[in-house]
């Protein structure tokens, strides 16, 4: 597992450095990626270190550290906020439940409670991690049935990765990965092939023309179509018709 990036947040460097020297962060897979003195300032480094986990005081200058939260929430719902005060008020404690704060520690702090906290919010974040990642997969999956379903209604239609991302509101780069990722072929293969498939199921099952055979299939030229099927199935559509007609009548 890769450590977990923090950002040190406390108008007195005194403190700051105290995190830094006195707590094990290598032993609870923790690196300190920077340090911020006054709300503004924490709120740039936020956005500019992307940080894990955020150890925040409240009283800072500038913009106090429930503000800054608040606002970080915004930009960063992920990142895991640790709120470490003199403050054992009831106010900011419920202020700090509304925005979700993983832990409110009172100064001085006990660095070994502190380590189980941290150990906590491994876990916390690890969990939340697994959880999105499980909800991407089934959002793909979701995603990729809905396509295939899409191609399967409108296969007499032009269809395209322009049109796939026009109607799933997606970039066609994307919807192209997910053929490959998901069901191992690009899309054009994957479209030529159901479009095989179901000119096959006409061409044996009913009498229709080979034009509209072709058209019913998503090939507006009867000549692409014919070339598209030989190369597919080694054989031209009404030569295939005829074979299966043939040992129908044996």
């Amino acid at each position: 597992m890769k450590k977990l990036r923090v950002l040190l947040v406390d108008d007195e460097i005194m403190i700051r450095e105290g995190f830094k020297r006195l707590f094990d962060w290598q032993a609870h897979d923790c690196e300190v990626a920077g340090e911020a003195g006054d709300g503004m300032e924490a709120l740039a480094k936020i956005d500019a270190l992307r940080p894990d986990i955020v150890i925040m005081d409240i009283n800072i200058p500038i913009m106090n550290g429930l503000k800054v939260i608040q606002l970080s929430r915004i930009k960063h719902p992920d990142i895991a906020f640790v709120i470490v005060s003199g403050y054992d008020d009831f106010s900011y404690c419920r202020e700090a439940l509304r925005l979700q704060i993983t832990d409110y520690i009172l100064k001085p702090v006990n660095y070994e409670e502190f380590g189980g906290c941290i150990d906590n919010l491994k876990i916390s974040l690890f969990e939340r991690r697994v959880s999105a990642a499980a909800d991407m997969e089934k959002q793909e999956e979701r995603t990729i049935a809905g396509i295939t379903r899409y191609l399967q209604e409108h296969l007499a239609e032009e269809i395209s990765l322009s049109v796939l991302a026009d109607n799933f509101h997606l970039n066609p780069q994307y919807i192209s990965q997910l053929f490959k990722s998901e069901i191992g072929v690009n899309f054009l293969a994957y479209l030529t092939n159901i479009r095989m498939e179901r000119a096959k199921k006409l061409l044996l099952s009913t009498s229709l023309p080979i034009a509209e055979v072709a058209e019913q299939s998503g090939y507006g030229d009867y000549r692409v179509f014919t070339k598209v099927f030989k190369k597919s199935e080694g054989i031209t559509p009404s030569q295939y018709r005829r074979d299966f007609l043939e040992t129908e009548g044996k």
